[in-house]
């Protein structure tokens, strides 16, 4: 697990990873075993007595129990850039007559390039082009065709996931605009559905190069700027879905930012020895461009926040104590005399430990290693 944070106090120097993991793993041991273990910087003091048991010897120092809100937390590297890559293959046979220039922005119904003489077109739609549509063909590739066709401005259809005649007489009318053949079908190959505007990366290919199906002939991303992170598949309790994090630009200001997508991918080992690696590849999108104005590519730091719990009574880790019946407390010291008060812990961040437990009230003196 990585780091965590407390509201309203500066960000501490970035940790390495399983730390925090290694100090949980090593409370639940300590509970399971039932017995103490040596002082020490984040671990358990021994020899407690039961709860209510008062202590053989003063604690070497102490702390306050406080109240304030703890945030698990976790820093990853990112890449600032426009997401996803995407490569455009030729569908049919052809010789590539025009090409867009690296770095355009393609809309709905312009070329995204031209194939003897002829518009490949862009078109808006999830689902890719896999086939011939033409009257009597359903599916979710018809209804993407319909909703783009009518944001083009034709009609005289129902918008739906049904090719019928009507559909076929809008598709003739794009065809003539479009300088093509009026046959009402739309062949493999004379549009690429993405989701929304594109921006071409890079060109796989030449004007004027013969090209058969299969080949590459460019690369695109989506337009807006967005964070690529990959996470090891254990971190997906920090990246769900709409989650908020926190993004730092170069030069230490930072944006909110917002879960988009979450997808699995399989990373190719580095050698032949080295197994393949799943990972996480998590986009984030940046609520505000502005900041990022002027950066295409850019490393970042990203913050997930896992849980958060405002509000809690908390004592540092290692003022915890292993009860000899079981469970934990801490080393309560009043009036120059100390007990043992039995606790529930719940989120450990930073260091500190969220407790509670009758007896227990912010402000109270808690024993801790020196």
């Amino acid at each position: 697990m990585g780091t965590a944070t407390l509201d309203q106090r500066p960000r501490a120097p970035r940790r390495r990873r399983g730390r925090l993991l290694l100090g949980l793993a090593t409370v639940a041991a300590a509970a399971a075993a039932g017995f103490a273990v040596l002082n020490g910087p984040g671990l358990l003091r021994g020899g407690a007595a039961g709860t209510g048991g008062t202590a053989a010897a003063p604690p070497p120092a102490t702390t306050t129990v406080t109240r304030q809100t703890l945030n698990d937390t976790e820093d990853a590297d990112g890449e600032l850039g426009y997401g996803p890559v995407t490569t455009a293959v030729v569908r049919k046979p052809g010789t590539i007559t025009w090409l867009p220039e690296g770095g355009a922005e393609i809309t709905r119904g312009r070329s995204l390039y031209r194939l003897d003489d002829q518009p490949v077109v862009l078109m808006y739609g999830r689902t890719p082009a896999y086939r011939d549509l033409r009257v009597g063909t359903e599916g979710p590739d018809v209804e993407s065709l319909e909703r783009n066709l009518a944001k083009l401005g034709y009609d005289g259809f129902t918008v739906d996931d049904e090719f019928t005649t009507a559909t076929a007489a809008a598709v003739r009318e794009w065809q003539e605009d479009r300088g093509l053949d009026e046959t009402g079908v739309v062949e493999l190959g004379r549009v690429v559905f993405a989701p929304g505007e594109v921006r071409v990366e890079s060109l796989e290919a030449e004007k004027g190069q013969p090209a058969a199906p299969g080949q590459k002939v460019l690369t695109y991303t989506g337009t807006s700027k967005v964070v690529t992170v990959r996470l090891d598949t254990e971190d997906q309790r920090m990246a769900r879905k709409g989650a908020k994090v926190e993004v730092t630009l170069p030069g230490g200001t930072s944006v909110p930012g917002r879960v988009t997508e979450v997808a699995t991918v399989i990373e190719p080992g580095e050698g032949q020895n080295d197994e393949p690696k799943t990972r996480l590849e998590v986009l984030v999108a940046l609520r505000s461009g502005k900041a990022a104005k002027g950066l295409d590519k850019a490393a970042v730091e990203v913050t997930f926040t896992a849980s958060r719990r405002k509000g809690v009574l908390t004592v540092p880790v290692s003022a915890l104590v292993a009860l000899k019946e079981g469970g934990f407390g801490v080393e309560v010291v009043e009036g120059g005399r100390s007990r043992y008060v039995g606790v529930e812990t719940g989120l450990f961040a930073g260091g500190r430990v969220e407790v509670s437990g009758d007896g227990l009230a912010e402000g109270m003196t808690v024993g801790v290693p020196r």
